[in-house]
């Protein structure tokens, strides 16, 4: 029988609770730097703005560098020794830089504190451009039908939104009253505890193969190429898979349109809702409650639709939420609304994740991540950049009314943002058949859609034909036909009664 506190089953519970704890670690590490660079480094300071951006600039680098080869190198390791590893490594970066930050202040140039407080966040970032894909891989063993992977999902929203609800406030009181090594010291500790949960897990899943109940392991026969070839090798995965395809093309579209939140909400608050900048904390308030709110009802959302409708549902109401939020004029109003638009955006979030889980065969998995998560990061990006510099100058003096309806160029912004988001659910809704019988009728009728060959295959033929390729070519990029079956399987479910499957950790 499973324990009353155990979430979905014992491994799943003891990864989650790692994550979890470290969660809570990394929200008051940021939040700590941040305070630090702008409050103690560059106090008074005209370059201090620039100076906190630096930190942000430095985990971008290592998301955008480091994360399209960490994938090759997470497909050929051992999964959980590749989580055990980052964290040993992310807990001693910290360590050293506790260490460091005993130093006074004025014992080095703030160039040179700069210079360790970036090189840190880099290396940091860094490993956890290994530790991401690996969780993604192990979590795929460790939690099988699309019901039960949503639960997961939802549950690591959840815990995310949470963790930044808990951590920043625990921050300030650390750095002011007990300094900024006790600050530090305890994100070095966070990382010791997940250490010791994930050393915790049963399940021995490597790159060479899948585990099987009991600790067994089924080997793929899979032969390592070079690093390019292997690189190669899973971008061809990628691109030739119509249904990764898609999924990616939603993701970046729906980063188009929400991104210019992240830049420009601090002057909707200010300029268009008419309230201060000290409510601005509200704001954020807001979208976290929503966001655990979305996170804790995802999983029954995809039960009953499945994930592909949910993906498609959620665009499309996230979307016209953004535009009624545009329109919005009073703070309380606003406020309601945001909290009701972080709803379906977790949702989306939750339902993609076990589409991905489906998508990605065991021996890609590290790779498929390593092109979805950074391709997303750049479009966030681009969206943040292009937001704000077509509100600076593009957009800046744009005013007026039509049919007695005002705008401005944030709230212009945000309405043209919900409508790029709104497409995406267009194209979701045709990229990605909600029910079973829309695969089939694609398939019967000989048009076959991206969803339908993953329903089949679990990715696109045209896919399968270019791994088979590569085997002939000796790229080791081949994918045996029990996986395939297995991801066939997996895919499959897509209606409103998921399969009942159990952890092969588990007992009967």
């Amino acid at each position: 029988m499973t324990p009353r506190l155990t979430l979905i089953n014992p491994d799943y519970t003891r990864l989650w609770f790692g994550q979890a704890v470290s969660s809570v670690g990394d929200a008051v590490f940021s939040t700590t730097l941040v305070l630090w660079v702008a409050t103690v480094l560059a106090k008074d300071e005209a370059w201090a703005p620039m100076a906190v951006s630096g930190v942000l600039m430095a985990s971008s680098v290592a998301v955008l560098v480091i994360g399209p080869l960490a994938g090759v190198f997470v497909d050929r390791w051992d999964k959980l020794r590749t989580l055990l590893g980052t964290e040993v490594l992310r807990g001693g970066l910290v360590a050293l830089l506790t260490v460091v930050s005993f130093l006074p202040a004025d014992a080095l140039p703030a160039g040179a504190w700069l210079g360790v407080v970036y090189a840190t966040v880099l290396l940091l970032h860094a490993a956890g451009q290994f530790f991401s894909p690996a969780r993604f891989a192990i979590l795929a063993d460790l939690v099988t039908g699309e019901a039960d992977r949503a639960r997961a999902a939802g549950i690591a929203q959840a815990t995310g939104e949470t963790a930044w609800i808990i951590g920043p406030p625990l921050a300030a009181p650390l750095l002011f009253t007990a300094g900024l090594q006790w600050a530090l010291l305890f994100n070095a500790l966070t990382y010791a505890v997940s250490y010791v949960a994930i050393r915790s897990i049963g399940i021995r899943a490597t790159a060479a193969g899948t585990t099987r109940p009991g600790g067994t392991r089924k080997s793929t026969g899979k032969r390592q190429g070079g690093l390019r070839a292997e690189f190669v090798a899973g971008v061809r995965f990628f691109a030739r898979s119509r249904f990764l395809v898609a999924l990616l093309l939603i993701a970046v579209i729906g980063q188009f349109g929400i991104g210019a939140l992240s830049t420009l909400n601090v002057f909707f608050t200010t300029d268009n809702l008419h309230a201060s900048a000290h409510l601005y904390g509200y704001i954020g308030m807001a979208m976290g409650a929503g966001g655990i709110t979305g996170a804790l009802c995802a999983g029954r959302v995809v039960e009953w639709l499945g994930a592909r409708r949910s993906t498609w549902v959620s665009l499309l109401v996230s979307g016209v939420l953004l535009v009624a939020y545009s329109r919005q004029s009073g703070f309380l109003g606003g406020v309601a609304l945001l909290f009701v638009f972080a709803v379906p955006l977790t949702v989306l979030n939750t339902a993609m994740a076990p589409l991905l889980l489906a998508a990605a065969p065991p021996d890609f998995r590290g790779r498929v991540m390593a092109v979805f998560y950074p391709v997303t990061k750049l479009a966030s990006m681009l969206a943040a950049v292009l937001s704000g510099w077509l509100a600076g100058s593009v957009l800046r003096d744009v005013a007026g009314s039509v049919g007695g309806v005002r705008f401005g160029p944030i709230d212009t912004i945000f309405a043209v943002s919900g409508a790029v988001v709104v497409l995406a659910g267009v194209y979701a809704w045709l990229a990605l058949p909600g029910t079973e019988t829309a695969e089939e009728t694609g398939t019967e009728s000989g048009t076959e859609t991206g969803a339908g060959a993953e329903a089949k295959g679990g990715v696109g033929h045209e896919a399968e034909a270019g791994v088979e390729a590569d085997v002939e070519a000796g790229s080791g990029a081949d994918v045996e036909a029990d996986l395939e079956a297995d991801v066939r399987a997996h895919a499959s479910h897509t209606g409103s009664e998921p399969p009942a499957d159990r952890s092969p950790t588990e007992g009967p």
